[in-house]
């Protein structure tokens, strides 16, 4: 799975926004407020990978327990994946 391409993620007022533009923004209005392990996701996904690898990532990163990881990327994916954000 990937993120749609047509994103461009900056950092406004101390907070990181991914901001659609193109083709991207005429399905997706909107942005996206992405916190410190929602960017690592949202990083991740720039690229085909998977929940699994996502998770070893954080893991990597983060001082937290696998089955907490998942739940977090697996929501992240989900909330993706309803607003028709992934390529499957």
């Amino acid at each position: 799975m990937k993120i749609v391409p047509g994103f461009v993620v900056r950092e406004v007022g101390g907070k990181t926004l991914a901001v659609a533009t193109g083709a991207t923004a005429k399905k997706f209005h909107g942005m996206i407020t992405l916190s410190g392990s929602g960017k690592e996701i949202f990083e991740a996904l720039r690229e085909e990978t998977t929940e699994e690898k996502i998770v070893d990532k954080l893991l990597s990163i983060y001082d937290v327990d696998r089955e907490t990881a998942a739940k977090d990327v697996a929501r992240f994916v989900a909330e993706l994946r309803k607003a028709g954000l992934l390529l499957e």
